[in-house]
């Protein structure tokens, strides 16, 4: 007999990401699946988008099969917002795009020289 039933909104521990879900622990003794479809109402491209391994979340139980301790959960309804956003942003120096500028009327008259001689 389980401990936990089908409803419980509970804490779980990220364990294993594969394309298809996200594996979590619940405890010692019980661990399951967030479907990819169950991670969030969003496009779900790469899971890693909302979670990592380590990562503790609430989960929903959604189905506890008869005779194993392996879950079917989700993730939906019970959080707020997983998306991590990872896009690194460009950080501008201190000379910006100083060094550009200076070096690009050069550039130009360097390809201009190759052009006209080249024709």
């Amino acid at each position: 007999m389980s401990i936990y039933k089908e409803g419980d909104v509970v804490k779980a521990k990220i364990t294993a990401i594969e394309k298809y879900g996200a594996f979590a622990s619940l405890d010692e003794e019980y661990s399951g699946l967030i479907h990819i479809s169950e991670i969030t109402y969003k496009f779900v491209r790469n899971i890693t988008d909302f979670v990592e391994i380590g990562d503790e979340i609430n989960v929903k139980i959604l189905n506890i099969p008869q005779e194993k301790n392996q879950l079917r959960l989700s993730a939906k309804d019970v959080n707020n917002n997983l998306y991590k956003n990872k896009k690194s942003k460009i950080k501008e120096t201190v000379f910006g795009f100083y060094l550009l500028k200076t070096a690009l009327p050069n550039w130009i008259k360097e390809k201009m020289e190759e052009i006209n001689k080249n024709c």
